[in-house]
């Protein structure tokens, strides 16, 4: 980025839901890039408080000053007591972060692998709470219809993993499993259903 005079804006609201071995590199901590780095993350997902909307931006004095500017025009300021309210968690200690990421290591855990026992092509995610499946086995064309297909007659919602893709992929799908353990159980429950009911997909 140096040699090109590049900027890097980047989206870290995912920072503290990383699962080993893998761990977040912030890019602003690479050698040279502080200077041209504006790092943009979220309370939500690391709080749990998604319905707040309420963010942040790191980035050197002179590039802060404009993202000010930008800023005020466009949403001016969060309530004031959700901000209040939100530096409670910002002083939350280590353990804190600890006990999140085992949190979510144990959700991905007992959906993946139950995914895995049932046959399902699940990629293993290396951070966040989605995972994406591979139902190109079942003849999917169009990814939209096939979750359309999947909340009816198997009962489990799931996007259209086309919907993250510039290009032309219409066979993946995406579940979200920051979920109870119930309901996950549940989900996997119809699932192990899946391969028996696609038979009768029509695409």
């Amino acid at each position: 980025m140096v040699k090109y005079d590049g900027y890097v804006i980047t989206d870290e609201v995912y920072e503290h839901i990383v699962y080993a071995p893998y761990n977040h590199v912030y890019i602003s901590t690479l050698p040279g890039m502080w200077e041209r780095t504006v790092s943009c993350s979220s309370l939500s997902k690391t709080y749990s408080i998604t319905g707040w909307r309420l963010g942040y931006v790191i980035a050197p004095e002179r590039i802060i000053d404009r993202v000010k500017k930008v800023h005020d025009f466009l949403t001016v300021g969060a309530a004031a007591p959700l901000m209040e309210a939100a530096t409670v968690g910002l002083c939350f200690p280590d353990s804190y972060y600890q006990e999140l990421q085992a949190h979510y290591t144990h959700m991905k855990s007992l959906f993946c692998d139950g995914l895995r026992q049932f046959g399902l092509d699940a990629a293993e995610p290396q951070g966040a709470y989605y995972v994406m499946l591979d139902v190109s086995r079942y003849g999917v064309k169009d990814d939209l219809h096939f979750c359309e297909w999947l909340a009816e007659h198997v009962g489990v919602g799931a996007v259209p993993g086309s919907c993250f893709f510039r290009e032309d992929v219409h066979h993946l799908i995406r579940f979200h499993f920051a979920k109870r353990d119930e309901t996950l159980l549940a989900a996997l429950d119809r699932l192990s259903e899946l391969e028996v009911k696609a038979r009768n997909y029509h695409h």
